[in-house]
């Protein structure tokens, strides 16, 4: 029985230290430095590209499709790495907030709860963001009375063009 042991113990040995030795451990992944938004000073670009009401004429709905907005503003960004929801409601909304949202990567999907004159507006964004730009499409949809009453949707752009002016307050 001895013998059967010291025999044993030679091939357990090489089995175990083959086994340490065929595959290496793997290499750490490389971990994605995150895409975080810079405060500053900001040009925003809005587009509507779709205007709905319960009563619009082609005519209306034709002159909004026209509309282009720019605004220049020093926009603060929050915790989570995200600008002032007021700032990305821009005219549709005031005192938003972000009711959710998803930052990831340079991706930004999530829905606004803001006040909109006598009533609501609600305001879904998507898109994608870097450091100092964002392109963004916005679906707003404002509600008086609990029955919606308007309906919008726009391509949001925006470049940080520099740090906020001395004296200038962010926006959030």
């Amino acid at each position: 029985m001895r013998k059967t042991v010291r025999a044993a113990v030679p091939l357990v040995a090489t089995l175990v230290l083959t086994a340490c030795g065929s595959d290496p451990a793997p290499a750490p992944e490389a971990q994605e430095a995150p895409v975080a938004m810079q405060a500053g000073q900001w040009t925003l670009t809005r587009k509507t590209t779709g205007f709905n009401t319960p009563t619009v004429t082609p005519a209306e709905y034709q002159a909004a499709l026209k509309q282009v907005g720019e605004d220049r503003l020093c926009i603060a960004i929050d915790k989570d790495g995200l600008p002032d929801a007021d700032a990305l409601a821009g005219a549709e909304g005031t005192a938003c907030t972000y009711k959710d949202k998803m930052a990831r990567k340079g991706r930004l999907i999530a829905t606004l709860a803001c006040t909109a004159g006598a009533g609501t507006s609600e305001i879904t964004v998507e898109g994608n963001y870097t450091a100092d730009t964002l392109t963004l499409g916005t679906t707003m949809t404002k509600t008086e009375g609990g029955k919606p009453v308007l309906r919008t949707t726009h391509d949001l752009t925006g470049t940080r063009t520099g740090d906020c002016p001395a004296g200038a307050k962010p926006a959030g």
